[in-house]
């Protein structure tokens, strides 16, 4: 698949999803993890090369660091870079409203930490992803990082206050639970009913012990679905 190089408020007329979005010399680029944003770095490395761009680039996880070292792409953090002009990365869900769900892979927290520092947030993601609300297509649930300690306390709070089913979210290839990047624990919240999701983000988030949600809202400007036919379909975000 081949395309326009997209930019926040750039909607293309022909292209693909894993293309290089929002890319342009001199910027500091949020780069995100999962299978898509592989496509998009790689092309972005090519257009550094032919274009001799100047892109410095802040990973959200360790996959997302080894990505831009293998690419040949600066390495940079938010200690050096603290304002980000655009950061690109995928999502487990995207509803109408462009409401995320994010973090099947784990990073949610620093995912969420580079895309909230961003002038621009745009994501790229397969159209299996896309959907009318969230938990349409998505059936893993919302995950939550806490801390170890309070994991139990937490399940018990998010299943008293908003129902559903919370799951500890554990390792394949190590006994026990999944740990973070952070040292921390991963709880799936599996939904039962459809929910005001800026209200219950924040009251999550006001559970002692818990570090983040993967529940993006209202962050995303632009999504760029890859479709089955090769054709990408977009969402932006609609004016207030």
């Amino acid at each position: 698949m081949h395309g326009a190089i997209l930019g926040c408020g750039n909607t293309p007329k022909h292209g693909a999803a894993t293309d290089s979005p929002g890319a342009r010399n001199n910027q500091v680029l949020g780069i995100g993890s999962g299978s898509t944003i592989v496509h998009a770095v790689q092309r972005l490395a090519e257009r550094v090369k032919e274009e001799n761009l100047t892109i410095v680039c802040i990973p959200t996880s360790f996959q997302a660091r080894q990505l831009i070292l293998q690419n040949g792409l600066t390495l940079s953090d938010l200690d050096r870079n603290p304002e980000l002009d655009v950061a690109i990365d995928g999502a487990d869900e995207v509803d109408s409203d462009l409401n995320l769900i994010k973090g099947g892979g784990g990073c949610l927290t620093q995912e969420k930490i580079v895309a909230g520092f961003a002038k621009c947030f745009i994501v790229i993601a397969d159209y299996r992803k896309k959907s009318d609300r969230l938990g349409e297509q998505w059936k893993k649930g919302v995950p939550i990082e806490v801390i170890p300690m309070a994991y139990v306390p937490v399940t018990r709070a998010l299943t008293k206050k908003f129902g559903g089913v919370v799951e500890l979210r554990m390792a394949v290839n190590k006994a026990g639970p999944v740990v973070t990047d952070n040292g921390n624990f991963i709880l799936d919240w599996k939904f039962d009913k459809i929910h005001e999701w800026r209200e219950v983000n924040t009251a999550i988030k006001m559970i002692p012990g818990v570090v983040e949600t993967g529940l993006f809202i209202d962050m995303a400007e632009v999504v760029y679905f890859g479709m089955e036919d090769g054709s990408v379909s977009v969402r932006e975000k609609q004016p207030c």
